[in-house]
């Protein structure tokens, strides 16, 4: 192996003429590809010296396979120069800085000397620019008068020549400038003139610019493909070559023949097309050039920009091996820090092990299983052996296989290829990657079916859900990766989110539901429903019982089946998420609710556990035990805790059906009269509004005024009926018990399926626009009315009438688009965001420094507080230290 160097330094420059003859192995002079044999043209695009694509042919410039030879260069000589499409601006910049006639930077020798200040260093002097030059001025050298020069895109450059007559009019005409004129030009400028506009004579001419030989790439940068039928298809860079070859031969030909100045013209800018569509085929002002099918050529400039290009589709991302992708699917019975893997899946990835003199028989035995491992509970094979020499052997199970042979053969220093087994560590991912949490390390558990298997309490992280998503998991595959992905990448290191400092993991929907049913005032629970709850949970011995019947039997509370999985030295005190703050709030005394939460010693006194306790993105209880106790601890408690409240949900079940919407007539009249009082309300309003008497508010017009109103007016209405509908519904309804712990939904909710809908709004206001006058034909013109505008006066359940739904999809519409529009700006700002700051890191010296030393900022932060290491931004948590000492409420 060659020792390693350190790089100096990177120069950028152009390739001169020379070099670019210098680095051909051939000069292409034919536009053909391949003869009616199949072998390729001497001297034409397929040049065998231009490497090989073929198997079995050898190079004849480096004699090395198909596989081996990088590919070398050719060159095609232009009839005429022509411009390079990509420095269009630097040759204007040129043009215009500098004399037509004697090539002279257009400032004298005490201008010069104002920019040229910083000699001593190169890099850091003031390059001269378009602006630093007047237009049309007089050369200060030769004294000839200098003329405006106009670009016009995309590559030709135009000189208005002003002339005054013999009568003392000024005449402009316009001269267009070849690439041979130009070129001409470029070549008079002087280096030391270069250096002060910020080039490099050295490395870069300017008249480089304008090219007279093309390079011709070689053929592995264009290979070619043959379809099923047999015929060759070319790439689209070699059907480009193919066109500037055929252009520039009759050039060259109607050149020698003398051909009339109008038909070398047009072939030049031919030419001058060919090679600047050649270059970029997404040039402004210039036709992209095509296939025939019709779809526009990908050519050099499309290979390397963009998403797909070559910088961002296959350095920076690319699609890589031992990746595998499939479905994820629930199991509530994994760890937070375990995935369920597919038998398929894991026997077709594998792991790398180096055969030693202590793990030599295990190998032997994975070797003898081959790459089929039946069923789950076989051990598991191997899929490839790895000789010291470099070579693979496949292994091949079966009567013809070769698998006893190769596990005879092996000794220590081999490697093999083993498959996943339990326990193997694995990262987990899935798009979009928004933030780190999106990639994190599990381990492994071999299941059967075909879908990977996660607990639901780390679907937050991922932003995951069962509705038909798909994950992607990578297998590390050296000793350094499965350490990094152990110690940095886990799941239960990533518990506390480096947004806001709090747990990201915690209890979801039915996780949050249970353990409210669960820990919702006082229950008292049999020896024998006690352990049923605690089936799951790991426990030394049965807690003391906290009260003992008449007839002498032990009953547990619900509290001490939460109190279980705390551990013994948490002391919280907090209102919960059922807290309905009564005025005065009662706390230590009887809370009406139980929404006050005291935990003291790692017992639950008083208290509803909720979203609050025990939800992603809120967990105080979690966030309280990372504190304590660290991390592992945690992931422990969330294990405990979702099959805890999956137990608990499932001893009465929870389920909701349509008539758990059902209000009594009693409600249903008031709901009625409500709603007709809002409508007769409104209506009122209009009528005032129309007589001119309504009293505008300050600094609106009477009609936004009154619309402002009937707003407000119909929004008081809807909550109306959602008070109605909240009074009837108790917590022996489902979506009740879901709304007050916080699992999912809002009595908003409860409102619009039991009671009505309400005003369906664009844009924050009434739906007006539609007809002419009006919003739909069923309305009168100019009706200002409720119904008229979008007020839905029925329920989910009553059902929608035709208009009433066409409003309600008009105001649905809003928040898709919204949604959509959203998502593709946020995704932008955040790729130029993680772009700016990518570089970004903190010294040593606590300071935040760019890549170059450069202070951004002198302290992380201006607190020099990691967020995920803070008590929600807070650099220590007062609270909860005085809590856990004082052991009551701060």
């Amino acid at each position: 192996m060659t020792s390693p160097k350190r790089i100096g330094k990177i120069e950028f420059g152009l390739l001169s003429p020379k070099a670019i003859r210098d680095m051909s192995v051939c000069k292409v002079i034919w536009p053909d590809t391949y003869d009616d044999d199949g072998f390729p043209y001497p001297k034409g695009l397929m040049d065998p010296s231009l490497g090989v694509i073929d198997p079995g042919l050898r190079c004849k410039t480096c004699g090395q396979k198909q596989g081996d030879c990088p590919g070398h260069f050719g060159h095609i000589d232009l009839a005429k120069p022509v411009i390079h499409v990509g420095y269009t601006r630097l040759i204007r910049k040129l043009l215009r800085v500098t004399c037509r006639e004697c090539g002279r930077l257009l400032l004298d020798k005490e201008e010069i000397e104002r920019f040229s200040a910083l000699e001593d260093d190169p890099y850091s002097a003031e390059t001269i620019g378009e602006k630093d030059i007047k237009k049309e001025r007089v050369c200060p050298y030769c004294g000839d008068q200098q003329f405006k020069i106009n670009f016009e895109k995309p590559t030709s450059f135009v000189e208005i020549v002003t002339e005054t007559g013999e009568d003392g009019k000024v005449h402009k005409t316009e001269h267009k400038l070849t690439s041979a004129d130009i070129r001409e030009r470029l070549e008079k400028i002087t280096d030391d003139d270069l250096r002060l506009l910020g080039i490099d004579p050295t490395v870069a001419r300017p008249e480089w610019t304008i090219l007279t030989v093309l390079p011709v790439p070689p053929v592995t940068v264009r290979p070619s493909i043959i379809l099923e039928n047999g015929q060759r298809s070319e790439d689209d860079l070699t059907h480009k070559l193919v066109d500037i070859i055929r252009i520039n031969q009759r050039f060259k030909e109607n050149q020698d023949a003398g051909a009339p100045q109008l038909i070398i013209e047009d072939l030049w800018e031919l030419l001058q097309y060919h090679v600047t569509t050649y270059l970029d085929n997404e040039v402004a002002g210039c036709p992209p050039a095509r296939h025939r099918s019709g779809r526009p050529l990908k050519t050099l400039s499309q290979r390397l920009k963009g998403k797909d290009g070559r910088f961002r589709g296959s350095l920076s991302g690319k699609r890589v091996n031992f990746s595998s992708r499939t479905v994820i699917s629930p199991d509530p019975n994994l760890s937070i820090g375990e995935v369920g893997v597919p038998l398929a899946i894991a026997n077709e990835m594998s792991v790398p092990v180096r055969v030693t003199k202590q793990n030599i028989e295990d190998i032997r035995s994975m070797i003898r299983i081959g790459p089929n491992r039946p069923t789950l509970r076989d051990p598991c094979g191997a899929n490839y052996v790895n000789r010291p020499d470099g070579r693979r052997i496949r292994l091949i199970s079966g009567v013809e296989g070769n698998c006893d042979t190769v596990a005879e053969m092996i000794e220590p220093g081999w490697k093999i290829d083993r498959q996943l087994r339990d326990g193997d560590i694995v990262l987990f991912n899935r798009q979009p990657s928004l933030h780190r949490m999106s990639i994190m390390s599990h381990h492994i558990k071999v299941m059967n079916g075909r879908t990977f298997r996660l607990n639901p309490a780390v679907c937050p992280p991922y932003n995951a859900d069962f509705d038909g998503d798909e994950m992607n998991l990578h297998v590390p595959q050296t000793e350094e990766a499965r350490a990094e992905a152990e110690l940095l990448v886990a799941v239960q290191e990533n518990i506390l989110s480096p947004r806001f400092g709090g747990p990201i993991i915690g209890g979801l929907h039915d996780h949050i539901s249970g353990i409210f049913l669960l820990t919702n005032q006082v229950k008292w629970y049999t020896k024998s429903q006690f352990l049923y709850l605690l089936k799951y949970t790991p426990m030394e011995h049965l807690p003391e019982p906290g009260m003992i019947g008449d007839d002498g039997t032990p009953y547990w509370s619900n509290k001490q089946a939460f109190s279980v999985i705390l551990p013994t030295d948490v002391n919280m005190f907090y209102k919960a998420t059922c807290c309905r703050n009564c005025d005065p709030c009662t706390k230590d005394t009887h809370c009406p609710n139980d929404a006050y939460v005291r935990i003291v010693d790692g017992q639950l006194l008083t208290g509803t556990i909720d979203k609050k306790s025990v939800g992603a993105m809120d967990g105080a209880i979690l966030n309280r035990i990372i504190r304590l106790h660290g991390m592992k601890r945690a992931r422990e408690y969330i294990d405990d805790l979702t099959k805890l409240s999956i137990r608990a949900i499932m001893i009465n079940g929870f389920s909701y059906g349509i008539n758990d919407t059902d209000l009594g007539k009693e409600e249903y009249k008031q709901i009625r009269d409500v709603l007709d009082k809002a409508e007769s309300d409104v209506a009122q309003r209009i009528s005032i509004y129309e007589q001119g008497h309504l009293e505008p508010m300050p600094g609106r017009t009477q009609e936004e005024t009154l619309e402002m109103q009937v707003m407000k007016e119909l929004g008081k209405a809807r909550d109306r009926t959602g008070e109605i509908a909240s009074r009837h519904l108790g917590f022996e309804n489902s979506a009740v018990v879901m709304a007050v712990s916080g699992a999912r939904g809002s009595m908003l909710n409860m409102a619009q399926m039991a009671g009505c809908i309400g005003q369906q709004a664009v844009r924050g206001e009434r739906i007006v626009r539609g007809y002419e006058d009006r919003t739909l034909p069923h309305f009168k013109r100019g009706d200002k009315g409720s119904d008229a505008h979008g007020f839905v006066r029925n329920s989910y359940k009553s059902g929608l009438t035709p208009t009433e739904f066409f409003f309600h999809a008009i105001g649905g519409r809003e928040g898709l688009v919204d949604t959509a529009v959203r998502t593709s700006q946020s995704g932008y700002l955040q790729r130029r965001m993680i772009n700016a700051l990518q570089d970004l890191k903190v010294a040593y010296d606590g300071t935040v420094r760019s890549t170059g030393g450069k202070i951004i900022q002198f302290k992380y932060g201006e607190d020099g507080t990691d967020p995920a290491k803070s008590a929600s931004g807070l650099p220590v948590d007062v609270k909860g230290i005085a809590e856990s000492v004082l052991k009551e409420a701060v």
